[in-house]
């Protein structure tokens, strides 16, 4: 529930659509109030309809007959939902990615807009990658926990603290440089357990005997 909150990168392209900029507020607690009714809903539903065979992943149950009527009609109503989902998303998500890849690798260049050759270059190359993760690594969440474990504490927690630490407009207090030590020393440390969990848990389960 925490890091659900943490990457959401386009708040900052939403408030420059907005007529006043303090309508922001408003707008992310609707979000969040949204988001968070549907997580504990999602949960709760889910427990209700598969009890203690609750998988983490909730939508891998609907693979299986539910044994309730119209399961399999269900079964096609989620999995459909989840595509049309994915391929909705999806757009949003690349847009940035594209733009921040740009920024970090071309920093002196022209807008992107204005260079059809590196929007393409840049556009395919981020394609191919992604296909060629979507169909290779074998378990979706094997690169959720890794990325949990890294850019979710980074950004949620490093990042800041360094923004504070630098004070660039001298800002910051004391107290403020001090709690700002205190998240990356912790973040750093839960990182490195995180990673080392589950690079554990990943070796284990690709070294077990399989029936």
């Amino acid at each position: 529930m925490v890091t659900a909150y943490i990457c959401h990168y386009n708040v900052h392209s939403i408030e420059n659509e907005l007529e006043e900029s303090r309508q922001i507020r408003s707008v992310v607690q609707s979000a969040l109030a949204l988001c968070s009714s549907v997580y504990v809903l999602t949960s709760i539903f889910g427990f209700l309809l598969f009890g203690d065979a609750t998988l983490d992943d909730v939508l891998a149950n609907f693979d299986a007959d539910l044994g309730i009527p119209f399961g399999s009609f269900l079964n096609d109503v989620v999995r459909v939902s989840y595509a049309a989902h994915l391929m909705l998303v999806f757009p949003i998500v690349f847009y940035p990615l594209r733009l921040n890849l740009d920024g970090l690798v071309f920093p002196s260049a022209r807008p992107l807009t204005l260079d059809n050759l590196r929007f393409a270059l840049i556009s395919g190359g981020l394609i191919a990658i992604i296909f060629l993760g979507a169909n290779f690594i074998p378990s979706i969440w094997d690169a959720f926990q890794f990325t949990g474990a890294t850019a979710a504490v980074c950004i949620g927690f490093i990042f800041p603290a360094a923004v504070t630490l630098r004070d660039r407009y001298g800002i910051a207090t004391k107290r403020d440089k001090i709690l700002s030590i205190f998240m990356i020393v912790l973040a750093v440390f839960s990182n490195m357990v995180a990673i080392y969990s589950d690079a554990y848990a990943l070796f284990k389960k690709n070294s077990s005997p399989r029936e």
